[in-house]
């Protein structure tokens, strides 16, 4: 069997040497405060797994639920303002 090796330089661009854009910094900091609330969230879950879930607890994840929701929605109507749909 002919050995097929690299003859020729990678096709593929290395992607582990690149930085990220300014344009794509821009939306994870525009999406910061979602992260953080998911997080949170997430943080909460993962306290809560090897315990009984209490009355203060189920209030602590529903308080935690809202913020996600709220961040989705200010993130939603933010996109919404910056490109109409109907013009």
């Amino acid at each position: 069997m002919k050995h097929i090796g690299a003859l020729h330089e990678a096709v593929t661009a290395d992607l582990s040497d690149h930085e990220p854009t300014a344009a794509e910094l821009d939306a994870i900091e525009d999406e910061l405060p979602l992260i953080e609330a998911e997080v949170e969230l997430l943080d909460v879950q993962i306290s809560l797994l090897d315990r009984p879930v209490s009355e203060v607890d189920a209030r602590r994840i529903r308080r935690t639920r809202r913020r996600v929701l709220a961040a989705r929605r200010a993130l939603a109507n933010r996109d919404g303002a910056i490109s109409p749909e109907v013009a």
